[in-house]
């Protein structure tokens, strides 16, 4: 392999070039934009998404990487994919029945996977490694979508709360609706008493309201509901002040649209260090070293990531260790969902809030690679552990901040999943026309956020094996809004944008489950009335009329015996189910 150039590069692919060729892959618009904004164009005469991806120059010798639908049969579009790995029964929990989502969420997922994919050959062949090709598909990044709700399906116990319909938005009597956002249960009780709530359903209420990052629903009794339809938006504004609360009315695309800076989903910067490269003589990050200190699905979810590309990923966490690994339902004792999120990481126990402990991640951050936490924000300098704190003992470490909204709104509510979702017209570009506008209460944001976080310092990685500066990284949930979003927000800026028609990804009853057909059958497969027959004869019919479709995943915990997935999804030592990795090198 030809050594790469140590020329001082400002992107961590300056320098490099991508080349595409073959059938139109999903997620290559994506890749496309995500390699430019890195510094690699694409040749001018390459300008069709392809499903054949090449990436090098610059002293760096190819990598190619092979996108597809999956290793399957009957995923041939976004709505089979959705079907098939379960991203429509997930959505589809708090209306009851399993739903598409009108964003192309798998293939978004697709594109950012093909990205680290790509970064990670060549960080592997800047540390000496002979990575020449990735294979990744659609198929595997629903899966890992869904991991953390596929290991619950199939965990020894039950879920702690009903998984019944129901949850968010609500809607004000002026009609305003809008997200409701705590993480105190004192702060919702107290919201709910200024407006008058009954007593037990306010009690009744906050486990599912708790639950429903999990459990993708919020089966809350129906008088919550009725008491903010009673009361009027700046009284619900004011209970929420005065209670720590934070409610976000939802924002159209169109008012997105209208305000976005047209920012990248990361930004990184480059400060003057001095650094040795260690050798790879494996997996890509074989032999680094990732410090995380990370909460709830994000950050945990870019470490994951990195972790399964070989790099060692600490864990750091509370005296007493992570109060999540005890979430029902439960594998041996251990959360199924933070398994999902965490097996393979090594833990320590380090209290930040006192001196000692803070100076003990010091010295960890010291001998590590890549630092990455997604604390709340300004609480890293309060903490003296910002990037300039943990740079004074190792300049040359990645700083990687995962955050809600990287500090690109000034009026931005808390930086959760669904109030991002809320704020940033997701709620609306999600949903068909015939739908009303809201949020998924599936982890969108937090899931893709996990994958920009993990794009971003693989680009960071590269970028100080190229330059050997160290480097500050930041990704949040707005980026991975606006990414997932960013043909419908072009479009909106342009006055052209409408949503998708009535029906548009809503699966066909069988007489035993779902079907649903890809979009550009949908509506052929619509005249046909496929409720009294069994899914495989639905499908069979289809068939012979020249229309495809998939049959609709409603059990999670039965992909492991689903066909096609056959040989996919297996279980870790716990007994939890574990989806597989999402790259072939």
């Amino acid at each position: 392999m030809a050594t790469p150039s140590t020329a001082r590069t400002v992107r961590p692919l300056d320098g490099l070039r991508l080349q595409a060729c073959g059938p139109p892959a999903p997620g290559a618009e994506l890749v496309r934009e995500h390699l430019r904004l890195l510094g690699a164009p694409a040749n001018e005469a390459n300008e069709a998404p392809s499903e054949h991806l090449a990436l090098g120059g610059d002293g760096f010798d190819d990598v190619t990487a092979e996108v597809t639908w999956g290793e399957s049969n009957g995923l041939t579009d976004e709505a089979t994919a959705q079907a098939a790995t379960g991203i429509m029964a997930v959505h589809g929990r708090r209306d009851g029945s399993p739903r598409g989502l009108a964003v192309d969420y798998a293939a978004t997922a697709t594109g950012v996977l093909t990205v680290q994919g790509l970064l990670a050959g060549l960080l592997a062949q800047a540390r000496g490694g002979q990575v020449k090709q990735v294979r990744t598909s659609v198929q595997r990044a629903g899966l890992l979508a869904v991991s953390q709700y596929l290991a619950a399906a199939g965990a020894d116990e039950g879920e702690a709360v009903s998984a019944a319909r129901g949850g968010p938005p609500f809607t004000a009597a002026d009609g305003t609706v809008f997200e409701l956002e705590t993480l105190d249960p004192g702060a919702w009780a107290a919201f709910w008493r200024a407006l008058d709530a009954p007593e037990d359903a306010l009690r009744a209420g906050w486990r599912p309201f708790q639950f429903r990052y999990a459990t993708a629903c919020a089966p809350f009794p129906q008088v919550l509901h009725d008491t903010v339809r009673a009361s009027a938006w700046e009284r619900i504004r004011y209970a929420a002040g005065a209670s720590g609360a934070e409610v976000c009315p939802l924002r159209s695309l169109t008012e997105r649209a209208a305000e976005h800076d047209g920012a990248p989903p990361w930004t990184l910067t480059s400060h003057e260090a001095t650094y040795a490269p260690k050798p790879c003589s494996g997996r890509p990050l074989e032999g680094l070293t990732v410090l995380e200190a990370g909460r709830r699905i994000q950050a945990p979810l870019t470490a994951h990531l990195l972790g399964l590309l070989g790099a060692e990923v600490i864990r750091v966490e509370p005296p007493g260790g992570d109060p999540l690994r005890g979430m029902p339902p439960a594998c041996s004792g251990i959360s199924a969902r933070w398994l999902a999120l965490n097996r393979g990481k090594k833990a320590v126990e380090v209290d930040i809030k006192s001196a000692s402990g803070r100076q003990r991640l010091r010295e960890m951050a010291a001998a590590a690679d890549v630092f990455l936490h997604n604390w709340a924000p300004g609480k890293a300098a309060q903490l003296g552990l910002d990037r300039e704190d943990l740079a004074a003992g190792n300049p040359a470490l990645v700083y990687a901040y995962t955050s809600g909204w990287a500090d690109r709104l000034t009026d931005a509510p808390m930086g959760t999943d669904f109030m991002v979702q809320a704020r940033t017209g997701v709620g609306e570009a999600a949903r068909p026309a015939d739908e009303p506008p809201a949020p998924s209460l599936m982890t969108l944001l937090d899931v893709l956020g996990g994958l920009l976080g993990a794009e971003a310092v693989l680009a960071g990685l590269v970028l100080r094996e190229r330059t050997g500066r160290g480097v500050h990284v930041d990704s949040s949930l707005l980026g991975a809004a606006d990414v997932l979003t960013a043909p419908a927000l072009r479009q909106a800026a342009a006055g052209t944008w409408a949503r998708k028609p009535a029906g548009f990804r809503r699966p066909l009853p069988t007489a035993d489950g779902w079907i649903a057909p890809s979009d550009s059958c949908a509506a052929a497969a619509a005249a046909y009335d496929l409720s009294g027959l069994p899914t495989d004869d639905a499908l069979s019919q289809l068939r012979t009329h020249g229309l495809t479709a998939a049959a609709v995943t409603t059990d999670l915990a039965a992909l492991h015996h689903d066909p096609r997935f056959s040989g996919s999804i297996s279980r870790d030592a716990h007994g939890a189910p574990t989806v597989p990795d999402p790259w072939s090198f």
